[in-house]
């Protein structure tokens, strides 16, 4: 294997500065993450963007918060501003988990090592950059600040926090996808406008004394929200906020959003307009190396590359506005997708990487199946203020057509150096079940289909279900589990036509709100009525910028101000999970005398009960059926 050079890597030490050429730096960007050159991760795709625009970028990758601060002086000080990003994740999720328990792993550090970034990293690192370097200015974004860009709940503290911008001392947040105001930002500051003064940028949000007026930009509309003192008060006031923040963050004509917070006023300008198919190119055809910093070698293998590299993400955005999910609220609800000259040309590096054996891992997205998918008329998108575009049902303007990802596979599939190329995401089921979804006209779902689970499929296909409770999924913006049924039914029938054995493997979610305890031990029943001994389960986490946040703190859904009761202390969230795990011999007994306290011992019966017993009890019951349908006709005559 021959060595790259290290200057094929953004620098992360003075010598690999100096090796450059550079006697100073431009922008200087603080992770909590290790630092991988693939475009799945964050920090890379920024670096590479300030790099394309001129600029001389470094990074400091998980930098010591603890000792003497030293990584934090090691490049200097920055000629325009520093960027700072706690990583791919919230520090709070990536560190705890649904019963704030310390996590003793990390993803996104070599060896998967935990404590190599702070709680609340991003606040933690803006400081420590404020009182080292007073008059430079920080510039902070990625996931963690863009979804506290506003007054939040958090878990961990149980209690609602301001704007990450009021915390933390940045001069400017970043929110979502960074790459179009980054672009803004980095032309103006070259234009000699300092950072700290820029007003008039898309998805971008900063704070102003009260006193001073706002600036008239684009003819922006301004929208006010209550005031960070009135949410610590009124609960109600905060959910109602909830609503006002989500729609403006998904329409194309959205408005300016202030708050008061203490004496400052938060401004939080509108989003950009979803990403077109040359900007995602651009982004995408960056040169990364694809590979982590050599400098980790002797650190071991870092997780979260390992699972991705050799994966193809080739869209980004939901539709689906998943009330317990971040993703439409970071990337949002309008899907940017690469084109199919920028797809291949990825698999053509990735088959030329030394360690590849033919395999590709996924051919993917948020959700795997959304890509090129929008409306038939985007003048309607253009008024439209839904969350999501297939809740309660598939809008009619959504084009779902699975043609061009067909199309995409089989030209992966085609491809000399490609062995298998196999979906690894979720895939977004309700979309080819037909009785939901009213747009398969030409069958086009049904083609893709039989591509997905006869050459795509990894042994095991990953669906999100997520509850059994018609009354749970309507709070989740998730379609009832009839449609899970009627998809294994079709799922089924395409394995037996093929002689296939690939088990669907749902996910679910315990103590989401909405759900009660007999709830979940239905889900338990049903799932085991078809045959699932569930695996992938969780423990509801409500985490900042998502609607179950928000009815988790204040008791209410935000859109309609109406209670919904939620499982909150450890004991009902314990007792909720349990219910997964019933065919353990250590929950038979537990769920038995909890379910005859319930008054549910019809409940206890169909999950304890053996399959044998079950199949046997079904027998006797059908013929039972069938005795008492003779005896009815009998009388008839």
């Amino acid at each position: 294997m021959i060595e790259r050079p290290i200057t094929d890597w953004l620098p992360l030490t003075k010598k690999e500065v100096e090796k450059r050429g550079w006697d100073e730096l431009d922008v200087i960007l603080i992770s909590g993450d290790a630092y991988v050159d693939h475009p799945a991760f964050g920090t890379a795709v920024i670096g590479r963007i300030i790099e394309s625009e001129g600029f001389k970028i470094a990074i400091v990758a998980q930098p010591n918060w603890k000792d003497d601060l030293r990584d934090f002086k090691k490049l200097g000080k920055p000629k325009y501003f520093f960027g700072v990003t706690a990583g791919c994740m919230d520090s709070m999720v990536n560190h705890y988990t649904a019963n704030k328990r310390l996590r003793s792993n990390d993803s996104y550090t070599p060896g998967g090592e935990a404590g190599y970034r702070p709680d609340y990293a991003t606040t933690v690192y803006t400081k420590i950059l404020k009182e080292l370097y007073p008059d430079v200015p920080v510039l902070i974004g990625g996931i963690e600040a863009s979804l506290r860009r506003v007054t939040h709940y958090d878990y961990w503290q149980d209690k609602l926090l301001p704007s990450i911008l009021f915390d933390s001392g940045a001069d400017m947040l970043v929110y979502g996808m960074g790459e179009q105001p980054l672009r803004e930002i980095l032309r103006l500051v070259k234009q000699g406008v300092p950072l700290n003064t820029i007003r008039n940028v898309n998805q971008i949000s900063y704070l102003q004394p009260a006193s001073e007026a706002l600036g008239e930009f684009n003819n922006w509309d301004t929208v006010e929200i209550s005031s960070h003192e009135i949410c610590l008060q009124d609960k109600i006031k905060y959910a109602a906020n909830f609503k006002v923040v989500e729609v403006e963050s998904n329409k194309w004509q959205a408005n300016r959003i202030i708050q008061k917070v203490s004496d400052k006023i938060l401004v939080i300008n509108p989003p950009f307009k979803t990403m077109e198919e040359k900007e995602m190119d651009i982004s995408f055809d960056l040169p990364y190396t694809r590979m982590p910093h050599p400098k980790y070698k002797k650190r071991g293998p870092i997780p979260s590359y390992e699972m991705i590299k050799f994966s193809i993400n080739m869209h980004r955005g939901c539709f689906g506005g998943c009330s317990f999910c971040t993703i439409s609220a970071h990337q949002g609800k309008f899907i940017a997708s690469r084109s199919e000259k920028s797809i291949m040309k990825e698999v053509d590096q990735i088959v030329k990487h030394p360690e590849f054996k033919g395999y590709i891992s996924d051919l993917g997205g948020p959700s795997a199946n959304m890509y090129q998918m929008k409306g038939k008329d985007e003048s309607i998108c253009n008024r439209c203020q839904s969350p999501s575009c297939i809740h309660p049902v598939i809008c009619s303007n959504l084009d779902t057509s699975h043609t061009p990802l067909t199309e995409i596979y089989k030209k992966v599939d085609a491809h000399p150096s490609v062995k298998k190329a196999f979906v690894g995401s979720g895939v977004r089921y309700d979309l080819l079940v037909d009785d939901f979804n009213k747009n398969n006209q030409d069958g086009n779902h049904d083609i893709y289909m039989e591509q997905l689970v006869t050459r795509h499929v990894s042994g095991r296909l990953k669906v999100a279900p997520e509850h059994t409770s018609d009354a749970t999924l309507r709070v989740m913006r998730k379609p009832s589990f009839k449609y899970f049924r009627k998809f294994k039914e079709k799922y089924d029938n395409i394995q037996a036509k093929h002689n296939l054995k690939q088990p669907l493997i749902p996910y679910f979610i315990s103590s989401h709100p909405g759900c009660e305890e007999a709830d979940m031990a239905n889900l338990a029943a049903e799932t085991k009525d078809l045959g699932f001994q569930l695996e992938q389960v969780q423990d509801f986490t409500p985490t900042p910028m998502t609607v179950a946040e928000v009815i988790y703190y204040s008791g209410v859904h935000p859109y309609t101000l109406l209670p919904i009761k939620t499982a909150k202390t450890k004991e009902e969230k314990q007792n909720q999970n349990n219910y997964f795990f019933w065919y353990k011999p250590e929950f038979k007994d537990w769920i038995r005398k909890r379910l005859h306290k319930l008054n549910r011992p019809d409940l206890a019966d169909r999950l304890l009960k053996s399959q044998k017993q079950a199949a046997i009890d079904k027998i006797i019951g059908e013929s039972e059926s069938a005795k008492a349908k003779k005896r009815k006709n009998y009388f008839k005559r």
